[in-house]
């Protein structure tokens, strides 16, 4: 296997890398730089910008606004987003509903949302967890009845990332209670106005609300948003959640922490000598750089393999990924914590949203070190939590 860049391949990526140096705004570049988190409209105002270029949805298919890149182009396009570093396109939108629409959806749905979700115009939020039911996601029981040409739904969803945003949710429901667990749920999109539909925010240890409950009380969804057959919806969410793991790894993020780390440890200084020259620091690196060469060796044999593969068919190995990209992502941004040290805990509020009135304590960097740190320790749970890929990769990948 040559995982090898093709000179095609080297052009394309600096035709990337030209892009994003010309077209992504500098406030939302320098946001994200430094941890701060996007305002929805600065979220919407740079998808719209890809769109416009016609890179919101590179991975689509060309029929509904996406490229023929093929697997290695947008490889390499995620990792120079990543290292610009740009914020990635809304992954609820990009990768998961779309593509489930996509390939299971019925062509006016299609007609309907895919144009607004490469650009934006519905911002969708992720219905799956609930009380009881995260990483076992089969025992799910948020109900949905059959009522003429409507489904009544009742229950609860848990950690729905930025659904006080959304205009709509793509949402696992059980229609039929007397089956076995995976065999009756059912794939809806629900728009979040609809009466007896209920956001409430958690707010989590980072300082802000990334999080909600979602609450249905008899919350109508005409039968017409059932994405594909009824009772078939664990098939489209294995599906998505094997797009949603492959992004996962999030390799290029990981090697922008860790150039980040690396310049601003020659900014510190441990006595006279400055952090990135200590011992401890340069073997803690080289160790990270290590396990993070492999993991993007892995992520680039992954990325060969899904040429062979038949379409909607995901690679086990894409598991393999998501825990060790996960294991990773949490190294990078806790050694920018050892770097930071104390400044990173001198954090004003108004700084989680880039618009405090009064300057930080310490150098610019530092306020958003330690709330990234805490947040990314949940990484591991989302998407499938780490112990269940690791069922995942013994059963599939070794035949445990």
């Amino acid at each position: 296997m040559d995982l090898r860049f093709t000179p095609e391949e080297l052009a394309f990526r600096d035709e990337v890398r030209a892009f994003f140096r010309s077209a992504l705004p500098a406030d939302i570049r320098r946001k994200t730089e430094l941890g701060q988190r996007l305002s929805k409209e600065d979220t919407v105002r740079w998808q719209r910008i890809l769109n416009a270029k016609g890179w919101a949805v590179p991975h689509w298919s060309v029929e509904w606004g996406g490229t023929d890149w093929g697997p290695v182009k947008n490889y390499i396009f995620r990792e120079e987003m990543q290292l610009a570093p740009a914020p990635d396109p809304l992954s609820f939108n990009v990768s998961m509903v779309g593509p489930v629409l996509i390939a299971f959806g019925s062509e006016a749905q299609k007609r309907h949302f895919l144009p607004r979700v490469a650009n934006l115009d519905y911002w969708f939020c992720q219905g799956f967890s609930e009380p009881g039911a995260g990483s076992d996601l089969a025992s799910l029981r948020t109900s949905a009845r059959r009522e003429g040409d409507d489904y009544v739904v009742n229950g609860q969803k848990i950690w729905t990332s930025r659904a006080h945003h959304a205009d709509w949710m793509f949402c696992l429901v059980r229609t039929d209670p007397s089956a076995k667990p995976q065999a009756g749920i059912s794939y809806l999109l629900i728009d979040m106005k609809a009466p007896g539909l209920t956001v409430r925010p958690i707010s989590t240890i980072d300082g802000e609300h990334h999080f909600n409950e979602v609450f249905f009380d008899e919350v109508r969804v005409p039968v017409a948003n059932r994405v594909g057959e009824e009772n078939k919806g664990w098939t489209y969410a294995k599906f998505l959640l094997g797009n949603e793991r492959t992004g996962i790894a999030r390799v290029g993020a990981s090697k922008f922490r860790i150039q980040r780390a690396k310049a601003l440890a020659r900014t510190v200084m441990v006595g006279a000598t400055p952090l990135a020259d200590t011992a401890r620091f340069r073997e803690k690196v080289a160790a990270i750089e290590v396990q993070l060469k492999a993991l993007e060796i892995t992520q680039m044999r992954v990325v060969c393999n899904a040429r062979r593969l038949a379409p909607g068919v995901q690679d086990p190995a894409s598991s393999v990924l998501k825990l060790k990209g996960t294991e990773l992502q949490q190294a990078t941004t806790e050694i920018l914590m050892e770097v930071a040290g104390p400044d990173a805990l001198a954090l004003q509020p108004e700084h989680l949203w880039g618009s405090a009135t009064e300057a930080p304590i310490g150098p610019e960097w530092a306020p958003m070190i330690a709330p990234d740190y805490f947040y990314t320790r949940a990484a591991s749970i989302y998407g499938g939590s780490n112990e269940i890929q690791r069922n995942v990769i013994a059963k599939r990948l070794l035949g445990l």
